[in-house]
């Protein structure tokens, strides 16, 4: 390098070209010639220097093409140096602009892996702070950058390496009249005029800044102690750097003079070229306002009508699985179900249950009433409950049974569509004191031969044994003509007749449960026929299967056994039936009742010679009063 500016020197002097050429210039406007570009940087016709326009992301790099000798070969220190330029910052959208403006000391020409919008077209983020830049910027940043530390979107900094400036201040001006600073706003889009002075003697670095028209003031706005003989190489480029960011900004500079060891010339004003027309520039920013305004719009509205879809298709989405393929059972959208219960609101709720909540709704189209079972997300059962009941009622066809029309999903939500019962279960009938009237006998009668007829169905009748594992009242449903069908498949097992139907499990409810399902956990008919025993009881009686109000939450098979035993049988009837009846026929059902829930599984009648002996088709047999030895 020492020998390209010996050589230099002595082609000023062979040509009478004054050695200072190469320690000062003055630029009032600016030829393609003359600098080094890079990046965005152009000259315009008019001798601008726009190191950016109007796109975004971008950066652009000027520097003055020969190298300064900025040293002192014999102590090592920087020589004083001086610089002034004039600047302008142009956003397209006034008051919004990005990201700012950097005079620059660079020991190479251009930035070579520089980023744009926040790192100025500077430094990138591998290299941010690096001792090893050899860097001095001074910047004029309008953006606030959290990340480097800067004060506001509107200040001049001393960056050393990076961009954490060393000092920074609101970019503001010094008037002598009042004595204080002025604010200036950088993204004004006015010409302004910097100078940046170096004092060897001092160390100190001085930044002042002021309107275009406005002479140096007399106090800097930046004044730092800062020896930059660690800093600065042997020689240096100088220049400026500029980046853009997401917002369209042209970044001018109109003028520059440069000197070392002396004050910088001043610029000619006058003669500096202008900027663009601030009318054509408010034409073109108005066009482009309205026009990215209406892209905006149509953007906008287009994601909202989107987001709108997605939202609609995420709220009524649904899931399809092979078992739902297997089974062909009718699935109705969720949408479809969702306004057919009015958003399964509380007015709609017909009951709370174990595994969930069900809501009254009439479909939109057939205007059918239906009944939603929403399987709880807890429910316990949760999926394995679902495709039970499914695969249970799907095909299920018997007017004592409560007919499954079909299903929906969405997500982790399971949903049943049955028949709507209006009378709701049997067990309000029996136990809510708010619902009158009590069930007559005649109705009871009735209920208790629907129930077994529907039992007779899915032992024997249909082209599988299906063991429902949970009758009782809350699962018997009256439809408005008060007939009793048996619903809830939730727990029932489907088996191919002569299988071996042996469950893991018990499941159930207490006070239905057959003595054998705690050891051997094997559902069979003849579980389902004891459950049914109990059902018989309890509907004859009004009573519960557990009664808690005897002292020692007595069973109500024990109690009515213990009836018989007395000979008192018939003093077990609900009280509310007022003896409103045939004395034959409370004995025989409970006879019935005592049979189908005996402890002995071999002692128990099918649900074929039950409904026989509903019909008198089949004597019933002598029950002893100790309740063993019976034969069916």
């Amino acid at each position: 390098m020492e020998t390209k500016l010996s050589l230099l020197l002595v082609i000023c002097l062979l040509t009478g070209i004054t050695a200072t050429t190469y320690d000062e210039f003055t630029y009032n406007g600016f030829k393609r010639s003359e600098l080094y570009l890079d990046g965005m940087a152009e000259i315009t016709p008019n001798g601008l220097l726009r190191l950016t326009n109007t796109t975004t992301m971008q950066q652009g790099h000027a520097f003055h093409k020969v190298p300064l000798h900025l040293k002192n070969n014999s102590d090592g220190n920087v020589y004083s140096f001086s610089t002034c330029f004039v600047f302008a910052i142009r956003p397209e959208y006034p008051d919004v602009g990005g990201d700012g403006v950097a005079l620059v000391l660079s020991p190479t020409k251009g930035l070579p892996g520089a980023l744009p919008k926040q790192y100025l077209g500077l430094f990138n983020f591998t290299n941010n702070g690096n001792s090893s830049n050899h860097v001095l910027a001074i910047e004029l940043d309008t953006i606030l950058n959290m990340e480097f530390g800067d004060i506001d979107n509107n200040h001049v900094g001393i960056d050393v390496n990076g961009l954490s400036s060393k000092n920074a201040a609101p970019a503001s001006y010094f008037i002598e009249r009042i004595g204080n600073f002025q604010n200036l706003s950088l993204i004004s889009g006015k010409s302004m005029q910097v100078w940046v002075d170096y004092s060897n003697l001092e160390k100190k670095l001085n930044v002042t800044i002021s309107p275009f028209s406005v002479p140096k003031p007399s106090h800097p706005l930046l004044s730092s102690f800062i020896n930059l003989s660690s800093l600065i190489l042997d020689t240096m480029y100088v220049g400026f750097s500029s980046s853009t960011g997401s917002m369209l900004t042209s970044h001018y500079v109109l003028g520059w003079s440069f000197k070392m060891n002396g004050q910088a010339p001043a610029l000619n004003l006058s003669s500096l070229p202008s900027l663009p027309s601030e009318k054509h520039r408010r034409k073109l920013t108005s066009l482009i306002i309205w026009l990215a305004l209406g892209v905006e719009v149509f953007i906008t509205i287009t994601a909202c009508c989107i987001a709108y879809i997605i939202r609609r298709k995420a709220r009524y989405a649904e899931v399809l699985e092979e078992w739902e393929l297997e089974h062909r059972t009718h699935r109705f959208s969720y949408k479809e179900l969702f306004k057919a219960t009015k958003g399964f609101g509380e007015e709609n709720l017909l009951g709370v249950g174990g595994c969930g909540r069900v809501y009254k709704g009439k479909l939109p189209t057939s205007k059918t009433e239906i009944a939603v079972k929403r399987i709880s997300h807890d429910s316990k059962q949760g999926l394995r409950e679902f495709v039970g009941e499914i695969a249970s009622n799907s095909q299920l066809r018997h007017r004592n049974l409560v007919q499954l029309l079909g299903y929906s999903r969405r997500k982790g939500e399971f949903l049943l569509v049955y028949e709507f019962m209006s009378n709701g279960s049997l067990d309000k009938f029996l136990y809510d004191a708010n619902k009158p009237p009590s069930l007559s006998w005649s109705q009871r009668l009735k209920i208790i031969r629907g129930v077994a007829s529907g039992l007779l169905y899915l032992h024997e009748e249909w082209e599988q044994i299906v063991i429902h594992r949970d009758i009782k009242a809350s699962n018997v449903l009256l439809d408005s003509e008060m007939n009793g069908k048996l619903g809830d498949f939730g727990l029932s097992s489907l088996y191919d007749h002569g299988s071996d139907h042996r469950t893991t499990h018990v499941v159930g409810t207490i006070g239905y449960i057959a003595p054998e399902l705690t050891k051997t956990s094997r559902a069979t008919t003849s579980s389902d026929v004891f459950a049914f025993g109990v059902f018989i009881l309890e509907v004859v009686c009004g009573r519960r299967p557990i009664m808690p109000e005897a002292s020692l939450d007595l069973h109500l098979v024990d109690w009515v056994w213990r009836s018989w035993r007395n000979g008192v049988i018939l003093e077990v009837t609900d009280a509310r039936l007022e003896g409103d009846y045939d004395l034959g026929e409370p004995e025989l059902i409970l006879k019935i009742g005592l049979l189908c829930s005996h402890p002995v599984p071999a002692a128990r009648p099918t649900m074929r010679q039950v409904m026989q002996f509903l019909n008198a088709d089949l004597s019933l047999p002598e029950i002893p009063k100790d309740g063993k030895d019976i034969t069916v």
